[in-house]
């Protein structure tokens, strides 16, 4: 594996991104951008879940309006994810932040695209008030870890 991780770092892209002096910043600075505007996206339906603001408009409605924000930013962040893997690929390898990061963004695009859209398009009263909170938590919970580990590659090895 770690022949693999060596191969996508000293590739073209790899190296490209790398020995330049903005590239890497300037994909970081949309990457972070990217996960403010799709942690907005989220806040704001899981914070009404949780029985916090927008009260006058129904969850579902709420979630049909964010839903374009979320996935647009989420592409934007697994896009620019990629480029800045490529030219760190090796020092990934052997990361425990990586490894967090990885493993909890793959749970939270499974669970924000399954179970949490469920609910959040439900009818109102189709799930109990518990329910929807139990939800919303683990969604942010999932979703600050992204953010969290991400920012402990950052400061690790």
């Amino acid at each position: 594996m770690n022949d693999l991780f060596r191969a996508i770092e000293f590739s073209a892209a790899g190296q490209a991104i790398k020995s330049s002096s903005w590239a890497f910043p300037v994909i970081e600075s949309v990457h972070l951008l990217a996960l403010a505007v799709l942690g907005g996206a989220v806040l704001v339906v899981d914070l009404r879940m949780l029985g916090f603001g927008l009260r006058r408009q129904a969850v579902a409605e709420i979630a049909r309006d964010a839903h374009p924000i979320l996935a647009a930013s989420l592409a934007v962040m697994l896009v620019t994810g990629l480029m800045l893997f490529t030219s760190e690929a090796v020092k990934c390898y052997d990361s425990d932040p990586f490894r967090v990061k990885m493993a909890s963004l793959a749970l939270a695009i499974v669970f924000t695209f399954t179970i949490r859209r469920s609910v959040t398009r439900a009818q109102e009263g189709r799930f109990s008030p518990l329910a929807c909170k139990a939800v919303a938590l683990v969604s942010l919970t999932l979703w600050f870890t992204v953010g969290a580990a991400g920012r402990w590659i950052g400061f690790s090895g």
